[in-house]
């Protein structure tokens, strides 16, 4: 054994997963890495939960994971309407809903009661089955917001639980070589123009969507949970009428566009970078600039 076969490991390749967008792969380098816990954080209207219901499809893909995916919603109902018109999309897949397991949660104990319940399941997998190779749960924020008071007892348990959660699915992720997207909300942020009290969390000190300042929820304590954070923002911008208009809304007086952008905040195989994207009846695609 020498020093350059300890590292020959770490420097495989690590299969991704497609976003069914070239444009938005490419800025991932690839797509979402496997044996990774991502987040998608962003405020409501973003195309978060969009993105997510094409990664199910993506997924089934045979240049991407050729598998399953398990996903796990705190948010109801299920856009299941939503699901079905995406998969029209990906005419080369056969059924592909029947590939897609679909769990509801209510609160933080049940989700990691139902992780306790998939480490069983994918290692008991039937060979001649699509093995589950991502994981998503949409949302996580949902789950402790609504259950826990802003009590010292309440916080401590919500911690707790945080890091149990995190732990499980990072172990998932690492041992069946897992893809896991979690999704997170944001809130109003109101402090010092350097970070989250003080500290700032990844590449950007500041964050803005819809010309608010936010930050994403669950705080500094679920920032350490995951590897890798992505934020989806959204802002209006007025466009002159000589131009095209596309998620154009019209009143008497102005033509807007909502411009949509993608952003990597903290991420060890990523660069500090954006891509501008554009949610349409066929998907999430990318925009070359």
């Amino acid at each position: 054994m020498n020093p350059e076969s300890l590292l020959h490991p770490l420097l495989l390749p690590t299969q991704k997963l497609t976003l069914g967008c070239p444009i938005l792969d490419r800025f991932l380098r690839g797509g979402l890495p496997c044996n990774s816990v991502t987040e998608l954080v962003s405020e409501s209207g973003c195309g978060k939960t969009q993105l997510s219901l094409q990664l199910l499809l993506s997924a089934q893909l045979s240049f991407s994971l050729a598998a399953s995916s398990l996903y796990i919603h705190s948010e109801f109902p299920f856009p299941l309407r939503r699901l079905r018109q995406l998969s029209l999309s990906f005419p080369t897949l056969h059924n592909p809903l029947d590939q897609i397991f679909i769990r509801p949660v209510h609160s933080a104990d049940q989700l990691f009661d139902l992780l306790l319940q998939l480490d069983v399941s994918l290692s008991n997998q039937i060979k001649t089955q699509l093995p589950i190779k991502l994981v998503v749960i949409d949302s996580i924020a949902a789950l402790f917001r609504s259950e826990f008071d802003n009590t010292p007892s309440d916080l401590k348990r919500r911690s707790s639980l945080f890091f149990k959660i995190s732990s499980k699915l990072k172990s998932l992720a690492n041992r069946f070589g897992l893809v896991v997207v979690v999704t997170n909300q944001v809130v109003d942020f109101v402090g010092p123009d350097d970070g989250l009290n003080g500290l700032r969390v990844g590449n950007l000190g500041c964050l803005y969507s819809s010309g608010r300042r936010v930050c994403p929820a669950l705080g500094l304590s679920w920032a350490n949970c995951v590897n890798s954070r992505l934020f989806l923002s959204r802002d209006e911008e007025v466009l002159n009428e000589e131009k095209s208009l596309v998620d154009v809304s019209d009143d008497e007086y102005v033509q807007r566009r909502t411009r949509r952008q993608i952003r990597v905040i903290f991420a060890p195989h990523l660069p500090e970078s954006s891509c501008e994207y554009v949610i349409a009846r066929e998907g999430v695609f990318g925009i070359e600039r």
